[in-house]
């Protein structure tokens, strides 16, 4: 994960939320000329239906007020995905952190389009994000959740060191209803462990002399 530098004249909402680019993506703050995109691609029920927060149908209104509030929001960060080709940068979703009241621990989540399914994007995604909360905040603990009949959210979760806590209750817009979730958590010293592990070398194995 690399921090780019901010280009001058960076809208508002942007303004706090550095860049960050990955291998295949850029996480960047939405902005109001990915509207369109963001729109085409939220508006799927099977994305709303494992996720607390989207509507749906999801409307370009829906999209338009998104990125419109993410100026206001603070103790919080959403970056849209982009996949990185020779042909520019195409959207492919959302990830991002905050706190939901009366929550006090930092959830973090995300969604995918449909045409970007099984290609490790969120697991990337989120990776890059964990990095910079763990890396840049004084954040120590993050907490997510997946829905228990969503299993690729939850190995997306464990690809990411996050450790199984419990189940509980999550309110989906969609539904209109409460549904059971697993939950998991992330401690700052577990990642802080992982990627000094991750820096060394596997051992070379070789026959006995």
């Amino acid at each position: 994960m690399t921090i780019v530098e901010q280009p001058l004249g960076a809208p508002l909402a942007e303004s706090c939320i550095p860049v960050l680019e990955t291998e295949r993506l850029v996480l960047r703050a939405p902005r109001i000329e990915d509207i369109a995109a963001i729109a085409a691609l939220a508006n799927n029920r099977t994305i709303a239906e494992m996720t607390a927060n989207l509507p749906h149908p999801y409307r370009l209104s829906d999209a338009r007020a998104f990125v419109e509030t993410q100026a206001q929001v603070s103790d919080a960060a959403t970056y849209a995905l982009f996949v990185k080709s020779e042909a520019g940068q195409t959207f492919a979703g959302m990830c991002g952190f905050g706190r939901r009241p009366p929550e006090t621990v930092h959830e973090i989540g995300y969604w995918i389009g449909e045409p970007f399914w099984g290609r490790g994007i969120a697991t990337e995604a989120m990776r890059a994000v964990i990095d910079y909360v763990f890396s840049e905040t004084d954040i120590d603990l993050l907490s997510g959740a997946a829905r228990v009949v969503n299993p690729a959210s939850r190995r997306v979760l464990e690809k990411c060191a996050f450790q199984w806590s419990g189940v509980g209750l999550c309110r989906v817009r969609a539904l209109s209803a409460s549904v059971p979730v697993d939950r998991f958590q992330l401690e700052r010293r577990t990642w802080a462990s992982l990627r000094a592990w991750g820096s060394t070398a596997m051992p070379v194995r070789s026959r006995a002399h």
